[in-house]
């Protein structure tokens, strides 16, 4: 039986759930307080501030001055469903998948919209592949970062900068915690919840150009819902991309976003969102590197996700448990853990393997993340223990 101290500090924060994510440090509801509340939100004020949310996104990330950025309803999974609706069917699309909402992407292309001439490409958890493959005389959507299996793309260099096809990235987990080559990119889509700690039901929408000229001179074999609708008269509705939302959205929302795009703004900017992330998953990997029973999911350091961390237990132990035992083990650690206030929400998503997730974005401190490693370590003893018994 293995004796293993209890930790005498725990994190200041044990909140390292992979979405929503933790609030900036220092939040507070009286942030909100100014709140644009009661009021429509097509009110001047309303606008601007919706327009505000837009400009500084567009500041801090440095998107190119042609690309549109817009609010849109649904989350990420919301404007990523706008794009793949709005604008796939034109040309052959291939879809590449190695986690859980790549394959759910590539299942509404092929099930739902019933293209024909549409490819799915996929790895298992932990894989990508291979990327340097891609037919780039084909759409391509792929997600940046695979949330659920803590694998992201290494780089962008495998996109052709003279593609036929459309670019269209499911960027949620990497935006603001990772480079990204806007100008390789035609739609990019994420959410305020992930690296920002914003809140959920709203989504960013990116559009190039290019992509701004498919939608303009393509109209799907389909009916569109209001809700996905991005053109009229063959033309971009433009207001879309001044804070002119679809539908009605959060104003308290919005609040937070703004409140959170000026924390990013103090802290030092996009570079500083960067580092601050680094530096969480280094202290994983450093953790990692000197402990026996847990790994990465993804064997390949380059393409390892630094915001959405995602380990599976080696010990002989627990790979010898049936596949149904796994899950109750990892889930039992994972309850050891909350009880004791350590970490919370730090399970495995419900496809992927199973073992242990922890997110490192940019809102999560170091210094929480330094006091939660002693802390996986006494519970995985103590689970150890209790199958040992």
């Amino acid at each position: 039986m293995t004796v293993q101290m209890r930790p005498e500090r725990r994190p200041n924060s044990p909140l390292f759930s992979s979405g929503p994510c933790a609030k900036r440090p220092g939040w507070s509801l009286k942030n909100l307080e100014n709140a644009f509340l009661g009021r429509s939100h097509r009110a001047g004020e309303g606008k601007a501030r919706l327009k505000a949310v837009i400009d500084q996104h567009r500041a801090l990330l440095g998107i190119p001055d042609g690309y549109k950025i817009g609010i849109v309803p649904g989350s990420d999974t919301g404007a990523v469903e706008m794009a793949l609706w709005s604008m796939l069917g034109a040309r052959p699309v291939t879809m590449l998948a190695w986690e859980s909402f790549g394959s759910g992407w590539a299942t509404d292309v092929v099930k739902q919209l019933k293209l024909k001439d549409a490819e799915v490409i996929t790895a298992g958890y932990g894989e990508i592949p291979n990327l340097a493959a891609t037919d780039w005389s084909r759409d391509v959507v792929f997600t940046w970062n695979g949330t659920t299996s803590g694998v992201r793309v290494p780089n962008g260099d495998w996109i052709s900068e003279t593609r036929e096809g459309l670019a269209i990235c499911d960027a949620t987990s990497a935006v603001f915690a990772m480079e990204l080559p806007w100008e390789k990119l035609d739609v990019v889509t994420w959410s305020w919840q992930k690296v920002l700690g914003g809140e959920a039901a709203h989504g960013m929408l990116v559009l190039s150009p290019r992509a701004v000229e498919r939608l303009e001179n393509y109209t799907p074999a389909w009916p569109l819902p209001k809700v996905f609708r991005m053109t009229k008269g063959g033309k971009l509705i433009d207001g879309i991309f001044k804070g002119e939302t679809i539908n009605t959205p959060s104003m308290l929302a919005v609040e937070d976003a703004l409140d959170a795009l000026q924390w990013v703004e103090s802290i030092g900017g996009v570079k500083a969102t960067i580092a601050r992330t680094d530096a969480n998953a280094k202290v994983i990997s450093d953790w990692v590197a000197k402990t026996g029973w847990v790994d990465y999911l993804a064997s390949d350091p380059a393409i390892r996700s630094t915001t959405s961390v995602c380990l599976k237990i080696t010990d002989d132990w627990f790979t010898a448990l049936s596949e149904e035992d796994q899950p109750k083990a990892a889930k039992q650690l994972v309850a050891i853990l909350e009880k004791e206030g350590a970490a919370l929400d730090i399970g495995h998503y419900r496809d992927a393997p199973a073992g242990l997730r922890i997110w490192a974005g940019a809102t999560v401190e170091t210094a929480d993340l330094e006091a939660l490693m002693p802390w996986l370590d006494w519970g995985y003893a103590t689970l150890k223990n209790t199958f040992q018994k």
